[in-house]
């Protein structure tokens, strides 16, 4: 007897369905896995950023959104060289600086034909980011409904629209 699938198993778009290693870590997540048909806000980061106290405040989202189902994903990146020279570094910016608890992604490209899968999709869809800190808003079945560059804080009120809609 084969063992069915479960639903989200068949539907998760392939573009979320590769194992990402967590920062500073040997951890690995699926965020078809991690995702599970949610709404999923995804951001670029880097910890030597001008706008890297928004780190808290992706924190403050992840915090009041994902009893809703919003799942928060930070994808480190040195594309605009402003990532920390090692991930224990970056680690300890979000972690112990910022107290990140959502999903945080090693640090590889999000720009160009060297763009993690999940970037390369969205770039598809939407556009890349032009600098660290650019959130993307994707619905439950992988779509981008919504971006926002680096300068829109994350209690916008738009930002904060844009999850409402996808939950």
């Amino acid at each position: 007897m084969v063992a069915a699938l479960p639903a989200w198993a068949a539907e998760c778009p392939a573009f979320l369905d590769h194992d990402q290693r967590k920062l500073h870590s040997r951890d690995s997540v699926n965020l078809c896995d991690l995702a599970a048909g949610q709404p999923m806000l995804v951001v670029n980061t880097a910890s030597r950023c001008g706008y890297t106290g928004q780190f808290e405040g992706l924190e403050a989202l992840h915090q009041t959104f994902r009893d809703k189902g919003l799942v928060v994903v930070g994808f480190a990146s040195d594309d605009f060289r402003q990532e920390a020279s090692t991930e224990e570094e970056a680690a300890e910016v979000c972690f112990v600086n910022f107290g990140v608890t959502f999903t945080m992604i090693a640090p590889g490209p999000v720009t160009g034909t060297q763009a993690n899968p999940v970037f390369r999709e969205i770039n598809r869809q939407s556009q890349p980011p032009r600098w660290n800190f650019t959130k993307y808003v994707l619905d439950r079945d992988g779509k981008v409904t919504a971006s926002f560059p680096s300068r829109v804080r994350p209690d916008d009120p738009q930002l904060m629209e844009a999850i409402e809609e996808v939950l």
